[in-house]
């Protein structure tokens, strides 16, 4: 796996926030793990066939310098809409058709904002309180997990 790779990665990792990350690509295998508050991420590569190079691991965590402490934002406060059973995450009601609702719009409590299919089901996902969508977390057309936050109402 090239540097660029292994950079493109670490930055998912940075960006998302996620605890951890395993990438198989063949027989190798790349694990980033981030450890501690001050976001700082640590790369580990199983040996591959030819084996795996410690100054590539060096290089690539020397890619991603720790953010001092005061460079992080602020996470915006508000309700989150968590994802209530696994599926596939629809914005709108029918390819091609307008979505339920854009970062900014005003929602109600039990106004649609976003369809979850599973097992050839179409479920409508309601908004639990009134608000504004502050951020919508998931792609169209994502899987998502139970619990996993879906959409951001302040």
């Amino acid at each position: 796996m090239d540097l660029r790779k292994l950079k493109k990665l670490i930055d998912l990792v940075e960006e998302s926030g996620i605890a951890e990350l395993e990438i198989t690509e063949g027989e190798e295998k790349v694990r980033i793990v981030r450890v501690g508050s001050g976001g700082r991420e640590v790369v580990v590569l199983s040996p591959s066939p030819q084996g795996a190079s410690p100054p590539a691991v060096q290089a690539a965590a020397a890619l991603a310098p720790a953010p001092a402490p005061e460079e992080k934002a602020p996470a915006p406060e508000g309700h989150i809409v968590k994802a209530p059973m696994v599926g596939t995450f629809y914005r709108s009601g029918s390819p091609g058709a307008k979505p339920f609702v854009e970062v900014g719009d005003a929602v109600k409590a039990g106004q649609p904002i976003c369809i979850i299919e599973a097992m050839k089901l179409m479920n409508e996902i309601e908004a639990d309180k009134d608000g504004v969508i502050k951020a919508i977390m998931v792609e169209n057309g994502q899987p998502v997990e139970y619990g996993e936050p879906l959409m951001m109402i302040a």
